[in-house]
């Protein structure tokens, strides 16, 4: 006989935040990359990232911390104007 079709609701990605690792759906975390030596906010690329929630107090754990050259696998620098992604 027939199957009946089972609609399921549509996979979200799932990462995780550099800054105090919660996990959150990937379209509500801020994304960033390694561009010559530095951070940049990517939010579509191909490539090796770290995400952040949208909260100050986890980008500037993750800085405080080195998560971004950590995560990105490679010594990057942040600069700190990158915060202003987060009022």
């Amino acid at each position: 006989g027939r199957r009946a079709c089972v609609v399921t609701a549509r996979h979200r990605p799932v990462r995780t935040c550099i800054g105090c690792g919660r996990r959150r759906p990937k379209d509500e975390l801020f994304r960033f990359v390694a561009a010559d030596g530095a951070v940049i906010h990517e939010p579509v690329s191909e490539g090796r990232a770290a995400y952040t929630c949208r909260r100050l107090s986890c980008f500037e754990r993750a800085v405080a911390h080195n998560a971004f050259s950590r995560t990105l696998k490679v010594s990057v620098r942040v600069d700190r104007e990158l915060s202003r992604l987060y009022t």
